[in-house]
């Protein structure tokens, strides 16, 4: 069974989980260590806070399966040296990556803003390992797939401007109830420190909050 020790948010949403057929990494970025434990990195979209090929190198491993959105295709060539193979996604599918590992992309984008428009075929992902459910929103705001989503544990952006304010993510969170949410996405590139715990006030005690940076 996956537990929030098994889940790491190293800084913004660059997130790291430990599951039982390998290390799952998305969107690594700002990494301080060579880790290159990585079996496989999910990728969200190309910005530079969520595509980091310089972080990318610090966690792959010559095994690593890197795993990214379709229009990201020619971008993600940049890492080929890196990686065993690239895979690409398209939202709204289910794909099986490995025995014991599927997942489940949701469309991320922002229904009003300019910032990640829902044409660029950008996504979360829904991690389907070992009987459970672990949902990492990517950047985006309140939208009719992601308030379908039913997972057990739920990774969702807070800092607002570019992605869901502290807000407006309880409100989804309210919505698709998970046992347990990790904040992600403030205090650094957006977002102050502070959201978290304004975040925590607002999504029902019965939900279990943990705050990781």
């Amino acid at each position: 069974m996956i537990s929030t020790k098994d889940i790491r948010v190293f800084t913004h949403s660059s997130i790291g989980i430990k599951t039982p057929v390998g290390n799952v990494y998305c969107d690594p970025f700002k990494m301080e260590e060579e880790r290159h434990d990585a079996d496989f990195i999910l990728i969200t979209h190309d910005h530079f806070d969520h595509f980091s090929p310089d972080d990318i190198r610090k966690v792959a491993k010559e095994e690593s399966v890197l795993i990214a959105p379709e229009a990201m295709k020619k971008k993600a060539q940049e890492v080929a040296d890196l990686v065993s193979r690239i895979e690409t996604v398209a939202p709204g599918k289910v794909y099986e990556i490995a025995d014991g590992l599927t997942i489940e992309t949701v469309p991320a984008y922002n229904p009003a803003k300019h910032f990640h428009p829902k044409a660029a075929g950008w996504v979360g992902y829904i991690l389907c390992v070992d009987g459970q459910r672990i949902y990492i929103a990517g950047d985006t705001d309140i939208t009719e797939a992601n308030r379908k989503v039913r997972c057990d544990i739920a990774l969702v952006p807070i800092g607002g401007t570019y992605t869901m304010d502290a807000r407006e993510a309880a409100q989804l969170v309210n919505e698709i109830r998970p046992k347990v949410v990790i904040p992600d996405h403030y205090g650094s590139v957006a977002g102050k420190k502070n959201d978290a715990k304004e975040f925590q006030a607002l999504v029902d005690p019965a939900i279990r909050v943990e705050i990781q940076i």
